[in-house]
């Protein structure tokens, strides 16, 4: 119809000018008698690329890519890079606030945004390269993070708190980590950091750095001290019942006694492995780790049914129901629990990295390892009663077989999940004094050495691994757990009736912080319960 009034025009004379008020006139004029078929519609300028969206549905402002790469919706997001990044982001990537810089204290994930020579193929082989696991990875990764040596201290958990109130400890702890974990993810969305040491740095700047890298620190080399604990008390039971007459035997004799194997297996083992830059030459010692758990909890659950009478300890009403260090066993119970550092690491490293996704994960592994702590601390607490130690292996005899060799995975699986630990402090240490500087192979052995040494040091000279475990629990734990998540959700978000959650969290971690702190340090300076012996 255009087409037609334009050459009839033509032919009339008429002037540009004239077609242009006389196409006006069509179109705009109320009085015009023509049809639907006379209007001539011209399509609008095409609609701004929206900003895209993540997964929680918060909006961030993204720098515009070039025109033939934001017209296409087939291209590919960006491109994988295998390059190390530190705790602190340069401006590049903080211009981004997107999850694509993902790092933990003890494994790096990297990824880059586009670059202007990226095409398909090399965008392919780096989605290729790229470290990535689907659900059921990912579950077994941070189950193996949750079910560690925290898990053999749970018994004593439920004597100091009492059954009832462990087993209601226990659920409403699991519940409480289980959205702090994923709080984590949540908050990182919203700082924009690639990081939880850059979050909280984010919302809090120095002091938060510190607070952050002393909690981590402090966490993994209290980890460190009750690793070296449990060496000791395990591989001399096992020498032992292979060779009775072993502390008669000269040199090997030593093989027999607790310092002497502590000193010889960490100094031997654990600090050599400590030595490695690339904690992912450990990876595989995360399978056995798991194994050596299964292991321990079915020997437990079945020696404890065929302990014999005088093995078993009483029990009385305020351990059936509810015991005076109800605090203290929250802080075991949380060291059981903290896998906080982790959470942005199994994060990056799922196919399709959603929080709907995460979350899955995050429920199924805390419920599973809410079970196996469930079971690991009725079976020793209901075997032993008033008599469950920190260790509950040490309430079983040194000739029981099945226990010997529960022990012996035990303290092997120590000897190599010690270098894990040692590896988060040196990297929180090195990233905090001396952030984006080069390899120093000076500074790598002073700090892992000193770490090394001053951990085996401390275990020498203790035998208690429940207060290490209360102590660690009530501090580093409830920071990383049940404060520093929260306090961060806090900050970001705005204030309505969805912080209420987490401020009550920040309170009750506080109080338990205080409280199980004040209660393990008296209890150590009193000898209440008597003195622990190094068996």
């Amino acid at each position: 119809m255009a087409k037609a009034n334009s050459k009839s025009l033509r032919e009339g004379g008429g002037s540009p000018s004239d077609s242009v008020h006389e196409e006006d006139r069509a179109l705009l004029s109320v009085d015009s008698a023509s049809d639907d078929e006379d209007i001539v519609v011209h399509p609008g300028a095409p609609p701004e690329p929206r900003t895209p969206r993540t997964p929680n549905r918060v909006r961030f402002n993204l720098p515009p890519l070039d025109a033939e790469t934001s017209g296409d919706d087939t291209a590919p997001p960006p491109p994988y890079q295998d390059a190390p990044l530190s705790g602190r982001r340069d401006r590049h990537h903080a211009s981004i606030p997107l999850l694509t810089d993902i790092e933990a204290p003890s494994v790096t994930l990297a990824a880059s945004p586009w670059s202007d020579d990226d095409d398909v193929q090399s965008w392919a082989e780096r989605e290729r390269q790229r470290p990535k696991s689907g659900l059921r990875s990912a579950f077994m990764n941070m189950a193996n993070s949750i079910i560690g040596a925290g898990i053999i201290g749970q018994p004593y958990a439920f004597r100091q708190a009492g059954l009832l109130t462990g087993v209601i400890l226990l659920v409403v702890l699991t519940i409480t980590v289980d959205w702090t974990i994923r709080l984590i993810v949540v908050n990182s969305k919203l700082s924009g950091s690639n990081s939880f040491q850059g979050t909280v740095e984010h919302c809090f700047g120095k002091t938060g750095l510190i607070a952050i890298s002393v909690a981590q620190w402090a966490f993994a080399f209290g980890g460190m001290i009750a690793f070296g604990i449990i060496v000791g008390d395990s591989i001399p039971h096992v020498m032992t019942a292979i060779w009775p007459n072993l502390s008669e035997v000269p040199v090997l004799g030593l093989l027999a006694n607790r310092r002497a194997v502590i000193v010889i297996f960490v100094l031997g083992i654990s600090y050599p492995l400590s030595l490695y830059r690339d904690i992912a030459k450990l990876a595989k010692a995360s399978t056995l780790a798991l194994i050596s758990m299964m292991i321990i909890l079915v020997t437990v659950v079945i020696q404890g049914i065929l302990a014999p009478a005088e093995a078993r300890g009483s029990f009385d009403v305020k351990l059936l129901t509810i015991n005076t260090g109800v605090f203290q066993a929250i802080g075991v119970i949380s060291f059981a629990f903290v896998c906080h550092h982790n959470s942005l690491l199994i994060y990056g490293s799922l196919k399709t990295p959603t929080i709907d996704r995460f979350a899955r994960v995050t429920h199924y592994s805390t419920g599973i390892s809410m079970l196996a702590c469930l079971l690991m601390a009725l079976a020793g607490f209901l075997t032993f009663g008033n008599l469950t130690q920190g260790n509950v292996l040490n309430n079983f005899p040194s000739d029981n077989t099945m226990v010997n060799i529960a022990r012996l995975c035990f303290g092997l699986n120590m000897l190599t999940t010690l270098p894990l630990e040692a590896f988060v402090c040196r990297e929180v240490m090195m990233h905090y004094w001396f952030p984006g500087e080069p390899f120093n192979m000076n500074l790598h052995l002073i700090f892992t050495s000193g770490l090394v040494v001053s951990a085996m040091m401390l275990s020498l000279i203790t035998c208690d691994l429940g207060a290490v475990f209360e102590l660690i629990g009530a501090t580093s734990a409830c920071a990383l757990a049940y404060i520093l998540p929260p306090l961060c959700y806090i900050k970001l978000s705005s204030r309505s009736w969805k912080t209420i959650p987490a401020v009550a969290c920040v309170c009750f971690g506080t109080i338990v912080m205080g409280i199980s702190l004040v209660q393990a340090v008296a209890k150590m300076i009193s000898n209440e319960g008597g003195t622990v012996q190094c068996r």
